[in-house]
């Protein structure tokens, strides 16, 4: 007699999935869900996922980007036994009609998984599309008898066995393979101790009726007796089941990303094993439990330095010029660093400064940090903004991003272009600007966007080796020579031991609480030695104009109002002259009209 069983479903919350919506819900006591992409594909395709969702989530989540959704009911420990089978069937009854899902899912099958996902198709061949499988299963008496005696037990008490009937059963996948015509692709390791590919997937691959392919992955490290190791080609199992999905076929080949090309250039790649990582940008960089935070997570894992020193040189509003005047107070502060992230495509552009700025903002940065530490990583990002998707969509390249690849090509660092990236996913139909990333301050979501991407580079950058030369400089007077200096050093004006704005309006933090030098009636002279000096500036409601005259050069006038300056007391370099001879020099102020506030003197 048929038992039928009672399924009682709720959904109970909604959660995210790597930046991804996840519907939560139980069934007598079970949990599942189902996870969905942000523009779903025609037709609702989707993976479901038997055991181990968190393992090498990267190909699931290439998937959510394609347009599938995911789904996942964990069952532990009943190895997929008849009792198994029978909850899915509910499951696959539930999620197709609750949430509309495809009649006809692919299947995925994670080491014991693959005995959830055969034992499953074998009664419903019709009702999958394809089945990807890692190191799977495909016969208790491989695994876990003789392996495990912990999950053996378990396994005769879920099917209801004696040993000696669990050694006569013919229900196993290999016994199924050859009634099975669904295609399929497994990949393993020769190496696994665990599950024998000997045992399991050469014996299921011989048997098969339908199309197989088998795969034996190399990529290290291999851990677990070999049972676990990275893919040697994340897009693999992503371009099969597009391959094999009905109208996502057009698809394959592309893998990981839109057009099947990557973002990212690896040039001379990474080196190190990094100890201390800084991070050093705008407002996006600085934002908390964003890319910067998911990525010191990343490493801290992947190097297995859970104390690995994670520095946040982030502020609002700047750029590379600042960048470069205070890398050495905001990064290298507490010593030497081993991997550098800079980004400033989007302030350089924004605030106003020309290719010249950029090349020598950024080659400051670059070139000063090679000087301090020639065997340093550097990591340069292009962030995005609606101006460079409007570039990129008229087939252009913003202009400042060809400056700081200037940058990066000439000292041979890697760089990703992720305001490329991120409008061709929108072009693709991956998700949408407004609702799903929101604006140049990413929401959740887009930072996960940003961090794969840094992933994926990290995937191939630490393969690289050969020699790293310190290349002349771009231009002689880029700034990686820049300091911030002492404003008490100014004659004539007077400095405010810990300023804070009277106004309301916003600050910055470094901006704020610190010593300040005011502008008063009186000249003020300043002495340096260098190429270049300006101000870094405090410029809000009340910023002025500003007179001045270096040596005895023509007297110049400069207003240090920007358009946030009415509601913010936005942090701001100005470089008064970048082109003068090197040796000492003597900068003479005024004030014209307003107020002038500098937290340093800027000089190269």
């Amino acid at each position: 007699m048929k038992r039928f069983l009672l399924f009682t479903w709720l959904i109970c919350r909604a959660e995210t999935w790597h930046g991804y919506e996840k519907r939560e819900f139980r069934a007598d006591g079970v949990g599942g869900y189902v996870v969905e992409p942000k523009i779903a594909a025609a037709g609702k395709p989707w993976v479901w996922r038997a055991r181990f969702p968190d393992f090498h989530p990267e190909y699931a989540v290439a998937m959510l980007s394609k347009g599938f959704h995911l789904a996942y009911y964990d069952l532990p420990n009943t190895f997929g036994s008849p009792k198994t089978v029978e909850h899915w069937d509910h499951f696959y009854a539930y999620v197709t009609k609750t949430f509309g899902l495809s009649e006809r899912p692919a299947l995925e099958g994670v080491s014991r998984g693959g005995l959830f996902v055969y034992n499953w198709a074998v009664r419903n061949p019709e009702k999958v599309s394809a089945i990807y499988c890692e190191s799977p299963v495909c016969d208790i008496k491989s695994w876990p008898r003789g392996k495990s005696e912990k999950d053996w037990a378990q396994v005769l008490d879920s099917y209801g066995f004696t040993e000696a009937q669990a050694m006569a059963w013919r229900g196993n996948p290999i016994d199924h393979a050859p009634k099975l015509r669904i295609p399929a692709l497994h990949i393993v390791n020769e190496k696994d101790e665990i599950v024998p590919p000997s045992e399991n997937t050469a014996v299921f691959a011989r048997a098969y009726g339908g199309p197989i392919t088998v795969h034996h992955n190399a990529a290290g490290p291999q851990t677990l007796q070999g049972h676990h190791f990275p893919l040697d080609d994340i897009a693999m199992p992503v371009n099969f089941l597009l391959r094999h999905t009905p109208g996502r076929e057009h698809l394959a080949g592309t893998g990981l990303t839109p057009r099947g090309t990557e973002y990212f250039r690896a040039r001379a790649g990474l080196r190190n094993t990094p100890a201390r990582v800084a991070f050093l940008g705008g407002s996006i960089t600085a934002m908390p439990n964003g890319w910067r935070d998911m990525t010191c997570a990343s490493l801290r894992k992947r190097f297995a330095k859970p104390d690995m020193e994670c520095i946040n040189a982030g502020i609002g509003s700047t750029g590379s010029t600042p960048g470069a005047f205070r890398l050495s107070r905001d990064v290298f502060a507490k010593g030497a660093v081993d991997l550098l992230f800079v980004e400033a495509a989007v302030n350089d552009e924004s605030n106003g400064f020309g290719p010249r700025e950029q090349v020598r903002g950024m080659e400051g940065i670059v070139r000063q940090a090679r000087l301090r530490n020639p065997s340093i990583d550097i990591v340069m990002l292009h962030f995005v903004d609606p101006s460079k998707i409007a570039a990129y969509r008229k087939g252009e390249t913003p202009a400042v991003i060809q400056n700081h690849e200037r940058v990066a090509e000439h000292y041979g660092i890697p760089s990703i272009d992720l305001a490329r990236e991120v409008t061709e996913r929108m072009d693709s139909g991956e998700f949408d600007w407004d609702r799903d990333f929101r604006n140049l301050h990413p929401s959740p979501f887009g930072h996960t966007v940003y961090h794969r991407s840094i992933e994926r580079l990290f995937a191939v950058a630490w393969r690289q080796t050969g020699p790293r030369p310190l290349p002349e400089p771009l231009d002689e007077k880029s700034y990686f020579r820049g300091m911030l200096a002492d404003v008490a050093q100014v004659g004539g004006w007077t400095v405010d031991p810990n300023w804070k704005p009277a106004d309301g309006a916003a600050t910055r933090p470094g901006f704020v609480d610190v010593p300040m030098l005011t502008g008063g009636a009186e000249e003020a002279s300043y002495s340096f030695e260098g190429t270049a000096v300006g101000l870094f500036v405090a410029a809000g409601p009340d910023a002025g104009v500003l007179e001045f005259r270096i040596d005895d050069g023509p007297v110049r006038t400069l207003a240090l109002s920007t358009q946030w300056s009415p509601r913010l007391h936005i942090p701001w370099a100005y470089i008064l002259d970048g082109d003068l001879a090197p040796g000492a020099h003597t900068l003479r102020m005024r004030i014209v009209s307003g107020t002038v506030r500098a937290a340093h003197m800027l000089v190269n």
